[in-house]
C-alpha cells in the first residue's frame, strides 16, 4: 500500500442487520486494519456515527454490547403516536424519538466535524431523489436523515431540504467514498434475509426486507461498476440469514455469528480479496 493511500469503510444499510456490521468490526479491528475515514448510509449511518467516536476495538466492542441489548422499542415503539400518525396520514408509522433518544445516550460527540475520525452521512433529498453528503453539522440529525426509511419514518430538514434514507439514492456508499479520496475500501453490507420462510407482513417489515434485497443488487452492482477506480474488499454477510430487518431479535446472535464468519474469512486470506462475495448474489435455499 503507497503512502498516498487511503482505506474507506464503507457501511451499508440494513435495518436490525447492522448488527451484523458490529460483528465484522470487532473481527476487522482484532485484525489491526487501518481507516482513513467513514462513510455510512441508513443503519450503516449509525453504527459509523458511534464508531467514529472511538475508531479501534474498544469502539466495536462497546458497539457490540450496544446491538446485543437493542430492541424493537428502542427504535420503532409501537405506541398511541404510532396508530395517530396513521388515522391522520402523516405518510410515516413511527416518528423518530425513540431513535433519538437512543443516539443522543450513545454519541459522545455533538458535531459530525468533532468525530475522532472523518465520517461522513449519506442521505436522498426527498424533491429531487439526489444524494446528500453530510460531513459537518449536528450528527444526530445527520443520522436520522440517513436513517429516515420513507413511509417508515419522516424526512428531516436540513438546511431547507428535506433528507430521507440513504438507501434511495445511494445505500452502499461505494462511489461517495471514491469521490471523497479512498483508494482502498472496505465494504460492510448487511446481507439480506435469504432464507426465509414466508414474505414479512406489515408495511413497515415489507418496506424494510424489499430495500434490503435492492441494497444488496447495488452494491454487486457498484463493486463491479468501480472496480477499476480502487481496491474494493467486501466483507461477506451471513448466509444462509432467516432474519427480517424489522427483526431486532436476533441481534446479540448476529454480532457473535458475523464477527466468527468475519474472523474466518481474515484468516482465509480474505483481505486480499475483490469482488462481491456469493453471499450478496441473487440465490435461493
Amino acid at each position: 500500500m503507497s503512502l498516498a493511500s487511503k482505506t474507506a469503510l464503507v457501511l451499508a444499510g440494513g435495518g436490525s442487520l447492522g448488527a451484523v456490521q458490529a460483528g465484522m468490526l470487532g473481527a476487522l479491528m482484532a485484525a489491526g486494519e487501518p481507516i482513513d475515514f467513514i462513510v455510512g448510509a441508513s443503519v450503516g449511518a449509525i453504527n459509523a456515527g458511534y464508531f467514529a467516536a472511538d475508531p479501534s476495538l474498544t469502539g466495536a466492542r462497546k458497539l457490540q454490547a450496544i446491538w446485543r441489548g437493542i430492541t424493537r422499542n428502542d427504535v420503532m415503539p409501537l405506541t398511541l403516536a404510532t396508530a395517530m400518525n396513521i388515522v391522520r396520514r402523516r405518510g410515516y408509522l413511527f416518528d423518530n424519538h425513540a431513535l433519538r433518544v437512543l443516539l443522543e445516550r450513545h454519541i459522545p460527540y455533538k458535531l459530525l466535524e468533532q468525530a475522532a475520525i472523518p465520517v461522513h452521512v449519506v442521505a436522498t433529498d426527498v424533491l429531487t431523489g439526489q444524494e446528500v453528503v453530510l460531513s459537518q453539522g449536528p450528527v444526530v440529525e445527520a443520522i436520522l436523515a440517513s436513517a429516515a426509511i420513507p413511509g417508515v419514518f419522516p424526512p428531516m430538514l436540513i438546511d431547507g431540504r428535506a433528507l430521507v434514507d440513504g438507501g434511495i439514492a445511494d445505500n452502499t456508499p461505494i462511489s461517495t467514498a471514491i469521490r471523497l479520496g479512498a483508494t482502498r475500501l472496505l465494504v460492510l453490507p448487511t446481507g439480506f434475509a435469504c432464507a426465509l420462510r414466508k414474505a414479512p407482513t406489515g408495511v413497515a417489515a415489507r418496506a424494510m426486507h424489499g430495500i434490503s434485497q435492492l441494497v444488496s443488487r447495488q452494491l454487486v452492482n457498484d463493486v463491479e461498476r468501480y472496480a477499476d477506480k480502487a481496491d474494493i474488499c467486501v466483507v461477506p454477510s451471513l448466509c444462509p440469514l432467516e432474519i427480517s430487518p424489522y427483526d431486532f431479535s436476533a441481534c446479540a446472535s448476529l454480532v457473535d455469528q458475523s464477527e466468527a464468519n468475519t474472523r474466518a474469512w481474515i484468516a482465509a486470506g480474505g483481505l486480499q480479496t475483490s469482488g462481491a462475495p456469493e453471499s450478496l448474489l441473487e440465490h435461493t435455499h
